[in-house]
C-alpha cells in the first residue's frame, strides 16, 4: 500500500505515447551508456578491493573465517546492509545539497510542489524506514516510521504542538500519512535536526522499533542529523490540508541527480566521483526495486497462506453444516415425540379440569350463601360504625368546648393571680399604715396616761387647794393683792411663751430647708457615685486593653530576639559566603588563565577550514594519492582530509557527543591539552 498506487484504465497511456517514451529513452541511453559502463567498472573495482580487504581482515583476525560460527550468508547480509546504509547516506547528502542550492537560487519560500523538496522527503522516509522492525497484528504486518517519531513528544515537550496538530488532522487515516505530516511540520519549524538528534541520544528507546544494524542505530544516522542542520537556511510553507499524504508513492526520482559528464582532460577526477555517485544511485534504485519485489513476494505468500486458511475454514464449515443437518433431523424426531406426549397430557388435563369445574360449582353455591350472611353482618356493622362515628364527633365537639373553657379558665386564673398580687401589695401597704397607726395610738395612749396622771395629781391638788382655799379665803385679801401681782407675771409669761413658739417654728422651717438641701446633696452624691462606677468600668476595660498590649509587647520582644539571632546567623553566613566568593575569585582567575591557554591551542587548531572532497587529492600528512581503495576521511577537529591510517584515532569533542575521527596531530595536541587541564 505504501510503495504502489492503483491506477485506473483511463490513466493508461496510448500506443503513440508509449512510442514517444521509447524514443526519449533511446536518446537518454545514448549519453547514459558511457556513464553506466564506467559505473560497472567502478563496481567491479570496488568488489575486488572489498574482497581483498576481507581477505586481509580474515588474516589479521578481524573477520571470522568460514569455519567459524559466522556463516558466509551472515557476512554477505552484513555487507549488504552496510552498502545500503552508505548508499542512503550518499543519497541524503545529494538531496540536501541540491535542495539547498535550488532554494538559494530561487530566493523564496518553498512550496510542497517543489520537486527537490518532494525528493528530499522521499529519501528521508527511506532512511527512517531502513531496518524497521515488523510488528505483527491480527490485521497483518505493520511497518511504519511514525512509531519512533511519536517518542519525540515524550522526550522533547516542544514537539507536543506538532503531535497534537497531526492527530487533529481528519484527512490522515494511516500511520505513514501521519509520519509524513510530522516531517513537514518539523521542517517548517526548522527543528527537524534537533528532534532527530534527541531520538539518537536515546537509542535504548529506538531499539524497540529498529534492528541493531539499522541506519538510525549506526553512525550514519548521526551524520544525517548533522547534514539536516543545513536545512535551517530554507524557509518552507507546506499546506497539509489539500494533499493526500496517505496514498503518496515514495519512489526516488534519479533523473534529478543524474548529470551529463563532459569528457575533458582537466576534470577527469570530478567525472570519476560523479560516476561513482551515479553508481551509488543506481545501486540504491536496484535496492529499492529488490525491496519492492521482496514486499510483493511477502504479500503473495501472505495471500497464499490466507487462501489455504480460507480453504481449511471452508472444509470445516461444510463439515459443520453436515453435522448441523444431522442435529436438525434428531431435533425433528424429538419434537414429534414431545408433541405426542403433550397431546396426551392435554387430554388428561382436560378431564381433570372437568372434575375440578364440578367441584368448583358445588363449592360456589356454599360460598354464595356464606357471602349473603357475611353481607348482612357487614351492613349491621356499618350502621353501628356510623352511630359510633356520630358519638365520636359529639365527644370531639365536647372536647373542643372543654379546651376553650379551659383556656378561658386559665385566662381568668391569670387575671385573678394578677389581682391577688395587687391585693397582696395593697394589704402590705395597709399593714404598714396600720403599724404606723398602732405606733401613733400607743404614743397617744402614753400621752393620755400621762394626762390622766396629771389630772389625778391636779384633783389631789384641787382638794388640797379647796382645803387651802378656806385658808386662802382668809388670805384672800392677801392673795388678791398677790393675784394682781401674779396676773401681771402671767401676762409676762404668756408673752415669753409666744416668743418661744415663734422661735420653735422658725427652727422647724430651718430644719425643713436643711432636709431638702440634704436630699438634694444625696441625689447629687448618687449621681456622682454612678459616674464614678462608669469611670471604674472604663478604667477596668482600659486595664484589660493594656494587659493585652503588654502580652503583645512580650511576643514582639521574643520575635525581636529571634530576629536578632537570625541576624547573627545571617552575618555568619554572609562572612562565609564572602570567604567562598574570594576563593571563587581565585579559582576564576586560575580558570581564566587556563581558558587563555585553551584559546591559544584552539587558535592553533582552528587555523584550517573544512575542506571539500573535490579540493583534496592527496593525504595532508603522508602525501599519498587518494584512490578507490584509499578513501578520504575528514578530521572533525581541523577539517582537513586524511587517509585512514593517518586519521585512525578517535576522541570526544565539545561539538560531538560521541568519540569521532581525529588526525594524529590533533590527537596529540588534544591529549596534551587534556593532561594540562587535569594537572
Amino acid at each position: 500500500e505504501e510503495d504502489f498506487e492503483i491506477i485506473d484504465k483511463k490513466q493508461l497511456p496510448d500506443a503513440a505515447e508509449l512510442r514517444n517514451e521509447e524514443k526519449a529513452k533511446a536518446e537518454e541511453a545514448r549519453w547514459s551508456a558511457p556513464i553506466l559502463s564506467l559505473a560497472r567498472k567502478a563496481s567491479e573495482n570496488l568488489a575486488l578491493s572489498y574482497g581483498s580487504a576481507l581477505k586481509s581482515a580474515s588474516l589479521v583476525g578481524l573477520v571470522s573465517k568460514p569455519g567459524s560460527s559466522d556463516s558466509p550468508a551472515k557476512t554477505s547480509t552484513r555487507c549488504h546492509t552496510m552498502e545500503e546504509r552508505a548508499n542512503l547516506m550518499n543519497m541524503m547528502k545529494l538531496s540536501i545539497k541540491i535542495l539547498i542550492q535550488s532554494a538559494l537560487s530561487l530566493g523564496r519560500t518553498l512550496d510542497s510542489d517543489f520537486p527537490p523538496l518532494q525528493q528530499f522527503f522521499v529519501v528521508l522516509e527511506h532512511c527512517l524506514k531502513h531496518g524497521l522492525k515488523v510488528k505483527k497484528s491480527f490485521i497483518g504486518q505493520n511497518k511504519s516510521f511514525f512509531g519512533p517519531l511519536e517518542l519525540v513528544e515524550k522526550l522533547c515537550p516542544e514537539a507536543s504542538d506538532i503531535a497534537t496538530s497531526v492527530k487533529n488532522l481528519p484527512e490522515l487515516k494511516t500511520a505513514v500519512g501521519r509520519g509524513r505530516a510530522w516531517l513537514y511540520l518539523a521542517l517548517m519549524q526548522k527543528k527537524l535536526a534537533d528532534y532527530l538528534k534527541v531520538l539518537l541520544d536515546h537509542k535504548h528507546l529506538l531499539s524497540e522499533f529498529y534492528e541493531p544494524d539499522a541506519l538510525m542505530m549506526e553512525e550514519e544516522g548521526a551524520v544525517i542529523v548533522g547534514l539536516l542542520v543545513g536545512l535551517n537556511v530554507i524557509d518552507a510553507n507546506l499546506c497539509l490540508k489539500g494533499e493526500d499524504l496517505d496514498s503518496q508513492v515514495g519512489v526516488i526520482d534519479f533523473s534529478l541527480y543524474l548529470k551529463e559528464t563532459q569528457d575533458s582532460d582537466g576534470k577527469q577526477d570530478g567525472g570519476i566521483t560523479a560516476v561513482l555517485d551515479q553508481k551509488h544511485y543506481v545501486e540504491e534504485l536496484n535496492r529499492h526495486l529488490s525491496c519492492t519485489v521482496a514486499d510483493l513476494q511477502n504479500k503473495i505468500d501472505c495471500l497464499e497462506k490466507t487462501n489455504s486458511k480460507l480453504q481449511e475454514e471452508l472444509a470445516a464449515a461444510t463439515d459443520r453444516i453436515g453435522s448441523l443437518q444431522e442435529e436438525q433431523q434428531q431435533l425433528k424426531q424429538q419434537n414429534e415425540l414431545i408433541r405426542e406426549r403433550s397431546e396426551k397430557s392435554v387430554e388428561v388435563t382436560k378431564e381433570d379440569t372437568k372434575v375440578e369445574l364440578d367441584t368448583y360449582k358445588q363449592s360456589r353455591q356454599g360460598l354464595d350463601e356464606m357471602y349473603s350472611d357475611v353481607w348482612k353482618q357487614l351492613k349491621e356493622e356499618k350502621k353501628i360504625r356510623l352511630e359510633l362515628e356520630k358519638e365520636l364527633e359529639l365527644q370531639i365537639g365536647m372536647k373542643t368546648e372543654m379546651e376553650i373553657a379551659m383556656k378561658l379558665l386559665e385566662k381568668d386564673t391569670h387575671e385573678k393571680q394578677d389581682t391577688l398580687v395587687a391585693l397582696r401589695q395593697q394589704l402590705e401597704e395597709v399593714k404598714a399604715i396600720n403599724l404606723q397607726m398602732f405606733h401613733k395610738s400607743q404614743n397617744a395612749e402614753c400621752s393620755l396616761q400621762q394626762k390622766t396622771e396629771a389630772i389625778s395629781s391636779f384633783e389631789g391638788k384641787t382638794n388640797e387647794m379647796m382645803s387651802s382655799m378656806k385658808q386662802m379665803e382668809e388670805r384672800l385679801q392677801q392673795a388678791e393683792e398677790a393675784r394682781q401681782a401674779a396676773e401681771e407675771r402671767c401676762s409676762k409669761m404668756k408673752q415669753e411663751l409666744a416668743g418661744r413658739l415663734n422661735s420653735c417654728r422658725q427652727q422647724m422651717a430651718q430644719l425643713d430647708s436643711k432636709c431638702s438641701t440634704l436630699e438634694k446633696e444625696l441625689k447629687s452624691e448618687k449621681e456622682q457615685r454612678q459616674t464614678l462606677q462608669k469611670e471604674l468600668h472604663q478604667e477596668k476595660d482600659a486595664t484589660t486593653l493594656l494587659k493585652t498590649e503588654l502580652q503583645q509587647m512580650e511576643g514582639l520582644k521574643k520575635e525581636l530576639r529571634k530576629l536578632q539571632d537570625e541576624k547573627q546567623q545571617l552575618k555568619k553566613v554572609h562572612e562565609e559566603q564572602e570567604q567562598a566568593l574570594q576563593e571563587m575569585g581565585l579559582h576564576l582567575s586560575q580558570s581564566k588563565l587556563k581558558m587563555e591557554d585553551i584559546k591559544e591551542v584552539n587558535k592553533a587548531l582552528k587555523g584550517h577550514t573544512w575542506l571539500k572532497d573535490d579540493e583534496a587529492t592527496h593525504c595532508k600528512q603522508c602525501k599519498k594519492e587518494f584512490s578507490i581503495s584509499r578513501r578520504k576521511h575528514h578530521c572533525r577537529n581541523c577539517g582537513d582530509i586524511f587517509c585512514n591510517t593517518c586519521s585512525s584515532n578517535e576522541l570526544a569533542l565539545p561539538s560531538y557527543p560521541k568519540p569521532v575521527r581525529v588526525c594524529d596531530n590533533c590527537h596529540t595536541l588534544l591529549l596534551q591539552q587534556c593532561s594540562s587541564n587535569s594537572s
